[in-house]
């Protein structure tokens, strides 16, 4: 289901102008569902997926402990291309069949 929410969420981001830069970056923080470009930023992306509430809504899994992890991936992907670079954390909810996007969804 995850994988499935993801190329979701990728087809969205293309056709709203983002570049796809990675997808599933790895690093020894965790790992980012897709990195991508837009406006001169660089977008983490979480995707959640749910099928049901039963589990509570898809942005209510994104927690402190997750958004900590999300800015030291941020941090290492910066130390990997050697420079820093304007950075924003987004998520896409997917649920019920549709995709709802966060811009800046936290900081």
């Amino acid at each position: 289901m995850g994988r499935k929410g993801e190329t979701v969420a990728c087809k969205y981001l293309k056709k709203h102008g983002y570049k796809i830069l990675e997808r599933n970056y790895r690093t020894p923080f965790g790992e980012a569902d897709i990195v991508a470009l837009k406006d001169g930023y660089t977008c983490f992306v979480e995707v959640k997926t749910r099928e049901s509430d039963v589990f509570g809504l898809p942005t209510e899994a994104v927690t402190r402990e997750k958004q900590r992890r999300y800015r030291m991936i941020a941090g290492f992907y910066c130390t990997t291309i050697g420079r820093e670079v304007p950075i924003r954390f987004d998520v896409a909810a997917i649920f019920e069949g549709g995709l709802e996007y966060f811009e800046n969804a936290f900081i």
